[in-house]
C-alpha cells in the first residue's frame, strides 16, 4: 500500500480499502459501523465515547486531545507470514505532551479471531517467527494458547507505528459496537496477561514497552450507528 492517503468525502469511500469489501462492507457489520462512527465526528475530534475514554487515563495533557489525522485500514508489516496486520483505524492525535497513535480494532459481533493455539496449529511458514516477534515487542515470555491472537498483532503495530513516528504513547482501542459487550470476556483475559484487569469504557495502562508507554481500552460504541445505516438499508 502507498503511504500517501487522501481524505474521504463519505462512509463509502472506506469500502474500497478492506481486503475482502464484498464480504466485510455490509450492513450492522464492524466496518460500515466504525466507519459512520467516525465519519459523523466533527473536525478533529473524535466520536464522544472515544473521547470519554480517552480522558480516563493518567497522562495530565490530554484534556484537550486533538485528533490530526484518522486513517482506514492502515498496514503495518511484521516479520513472518505473508501479509502485513491491518488495523482498521490509525488515529493520530496530539496532546501538549505530544503526538498519540491509536490503533482502532472495530467489533460489533464478529470475534477478535483465532486464538494463538489455533494460529500455532496452523502450518503456514512465518507463523512462530511472527508469533515470537509480537511477544518480545509486548514484553511476553509466553501467551496461552487461549489468548486471542488479534488482540497481540494490533496491539503491537499501536507500539510499532507509535515509536516510527516518534510518539510519545501508543493506544490500542476496541471500539465495540456489540449491545451486549460480546468478546469482552477475550479482551479482560488479555488484559490479565499483563496482571491487569481491563474495564469498559476504561483506558488501561500496560506501563512501558521498550521505553513507550502503552494502554489499551475496550470503548463501548453508540448504537445510533448500527440503527440508522440498518435504516437506510431498509
Amino acid at each position: 500500500m502507498s503511504q500517501i492517503f487522501v481524505p474521504t468525502t463519505s462512509v463509502d469511500d472506506w469500502k474500497r480499502l478492506l481486503p475482502k469489501p464484498n464480504l466485510h462492507w455490509k450492513v450492522g457489520y464492524s466496518a460500515m459501523t466504525l466507519a459512520r462512527a467516525w465519519e459523523a465526528a466533527p473536525a478533529h475530534r473524535f466520536p464522544p465515547e472515544v473521547d470519554t475514554i480517552l480522558q480516563t487515563s493518567d497522562r495530565h495533557g490530554w484534556n484537550a486531545l486533538r485528533l490530526l489525522a484518522a486513517i482506514p485500514e492502515y498496514q503495518v508489516p511484521l516479520p513472518g507470514g505473508q501479509r502485513p496486520s491491518q488495523t482498521d483505524l490509525l488515529a493520530l492525535a496530539r496532546s501538549s505532551d505530544g503526538l498519540v497513535v491509536i490503533a482502532v480494532e472495530g467489533k460489533v459481533d464478529e470475534s477478535l479471531g483465532p486464538t494463538v493455539g489455533e494460529k500455532r496449529a496452523d502450518a503456514s511458514p512465518g507463523v512462530e517467527e511472527r508469533l515470537r516477534f509480537l511477544l518480545d515487542t509486548l514484553g511476553l515470555s509466553e501467551c496461552p494458547d487461549g489468548a486471542r491472537y488479534q488482540l497481540l498483532h494490533r496491539t503491537a503495530s499501536a507500539l510499532i507505528v507509535a515509536q516510527e513516528f516518534a510518539a510519545e504513547t501508543a493506544v490500542m482501542l476496541v471500539h465495540s459496537f456489540s449491545p451486549n459487550g460480546k468478546w469482552f470476556d477475550d479482551f479482560k483475559a488479555f488484559g490479565g496477561l499483563f496482571g491487569q484487569e481491563a474495564k469498559k469504557g476504561q483506558l488501561l495502562s500496560l506501563g512501558k514497552r521498550h521505553g513507550m508507554p502503552l494502554y489499551i481500552g475496550w470503548c463501548v460504541g453508540d448504537q445510533q450507528h448500527r440503527a440508522e445505516i440498518a435504516a437506510l438499508a431498509v
